[in-house]
């Protein structure tokens, strides 16, 4: 991984030698600090910002990057690179790069390579909770990603039927950080791989028509690498293959083979979770609305709507007003994690031959532990993310809840804008280990943004978070960070 990051390094740098080289460098600086009381950072000053966040109820960090873009002449070719440092006060880790990529591009193909930030798709990161696959919650995983990013008339159906979408392979990078987190003789893993594949189609086209039709299904896994204290037996450790059919088996999820384990011979090998995504948008001159559906899935049972449609899913109505300044943009969502097919699993044996594929607990896996990522979850972050457990256990204690959530934002002055989100949610723990109680919680966050005229690049943001209930406690914070963007003119002549 270190030498892959110091090829993607040099390759920007060679980027940025030569006026012939590159069309536009650009740099960001921020400096960020949050402070409050109680024993946690309020929920949106953690959540939702691909991991630089730290839930330590006082953190900060100082972050510089750099980022080159360059097209061949006339030609269909191009290359976009970044480079990310972070250096943090009271985090997951001291200084370590948040991104480092080289993305090449041929028409409508982009070969990404390095470690990006990333957001769910269909949903505006600002104003929603995030994808339940995928979110923007976690710190990005590096991988090799050939994708489809835009929409693409691949059939020449002059724009009424287009498609996209990725596919890629890559590998987690928190291995020793899992091992200092877990107390002694508890569960951890090192050299995982990450897989995900996603397809998503467009149906309409809104210069004919204003109504069109997404939908699509994302799928992502985790494979190979090493369990140490397996199911928390100190000691015993197990090690599932990464053969290039391994990779091949991930692809089309199927049963291992005698190098896996007893579950994954009698299953599929690897910890497989998705979603299907469905949205309908309405677009005017002046305003555009959207309604969407998201459904995960962790097995055969919930991926086919087995035990019910209304459950395990994210249904949202967003409103996008073009022309108002005062009001940009709201949202408004109801999340469902109640169900998880049920509270049984069991497999055919025989003396009780029935299958049962209950008993999901999303976000959780025998051998992985769970879907996260230093800490924390990948997917929604209204699951409570293992970077919370004081008890040095890789697990997670409460993917059963329900949620309710409204996002706002808005631009009434060109240099002003604000965002305010606000979720309740209600939670029952897990079916392993159930709250004796409903835990509540309130959630809720102002914040305001600055873009001095006299300051040409720079952002000032200085938000108002708090939490209420018997989730997370009682916390209240501010949180102030400034920022700093520009373009580097080294190559004007």
């Amino acid at each position: 991984m270190l030498k892959i990051k110091k090829y993607l390094f040099l390759l920007l740098v060679s980027m940025t030698i030569g006026n012939a080289t590159a069309q536009n460098l650009s740099y960001n600086v921020e400096l960020s600090g949050n402070a409050g009381s109680g024993d946690y950072a309020p929920f949106w000053h953690i959540s939702n910002r691909q991991g630089i966040m730290s839930q330590e109820n006082s953190s900060g960090y100082i972050r510089a990057g750099l980022a080159g873009d360059y097209k061949f002449g006339n030609s269909d070719w191009s290359i976009n690179c970044g480079i990310d440092f972070i250096s943090t006060k009271n985090h997951t880790s001291t200084v370590y790069i948040q991104q480092a990529f080289a993305d090449v591009s041929w028409k409508m193909f982009t070969l990404s390579m390095g470690q990006k930030e990333r957001w769910a798709p269909l949903k505006n990161h600002r104003l929603s909770t995030g994808g339940l696959t995928e979110s923007g919650n976690a710190r990005p995983i590096p991988q090799i990603r050939l994708e489809v990013p835009e929409y693409w008339d691949i059939f020449r159906t002059n724009g009424w039927f287009t498609l996209r979408g990725h596919l890629a392979y890559g590998w987690f990078s928190d291995g020793n950080w899992q091992e200092d987190f877990v107390v002694k003789g508890n569960s951890y893993t090192t050299g995982v791989r990450y897989h995900s594949k996603a397809l998503f189609g467009k149906f309409g086209n809104e210069k004919k028509f204003p109504l069109t039709f997404e939908g699509g299904v994302h799928m992502v896994a985790q494979f190979g690498g090493t369990s140490y204290n397996h199911l928390n037996k100190e000691g015993e450790t197990m090690t599932n293959p990464t053969r290039f059919k391994d990779y091949l088996l991930i692809l089309i999820p199927g049963r291992g083979d005698s190098q896996y384990g007893g579950a994954d011979q009698a299953n599929v090998a690897g910890n497989h979770l998705g979603s299907y995504y469905l949205a309908f948008k309405w677009h005017e001159k002046d305003w555009l609305l959207s309604t969407y559906y998201e459904h995960t899935f962790e097995d055969h049972s919930q991926m086919f709507w087995e035990y019910g449609i209304w459950t395990e899913q994210l249904v949202g109505i967003e409103l996008t007003l073009k022309n108002c300044k005062w009001v940009k943009g709201v949202a408004l969502e109801y999340f469902n994690l109640k169900n998880h097919g049920g509270p049984i699993y069991h497999d055919t044996t025989s003396d009780i031959p029935d299958q049962i594929s209950c008993g999901d607990s999303n976000y959780t896996h025998g051998f992985y532990n769970g879907w996260f990522n230093y800490g924390m979850i990948i997917g929604t972050p209204l699951v409570t993310s293992p970077i919370y457990n004081t008890d040095g256990v890789l697990t997670c204690y409460n993917n059963r809840l329900e949620a309710f959530h409204i996002g706002i934002e808005g631009e009434p002055l060109s240099y002003l804008g604000y965002r305010v989100l606000l979720t309740h949610s209600n939670n029952w723990g897990t079916y392993k280990n159930p709250f004796t109680e409903i835990k509540n919680n309130t959630s809720g966050m102002l914040e305001i943004t600055y873009k001095p005229h006299f300051l040409k690049g720079f952002d000032v943001k200085a938000s108002f978070a708090f939490d209420k209930g018997e989730l997370y406690g009682d916390n209240y914070a501010g949180m102030l960070t400034i920022s700093k963007r520009g373009i580097i003119d080294i190559f004007k002549k």
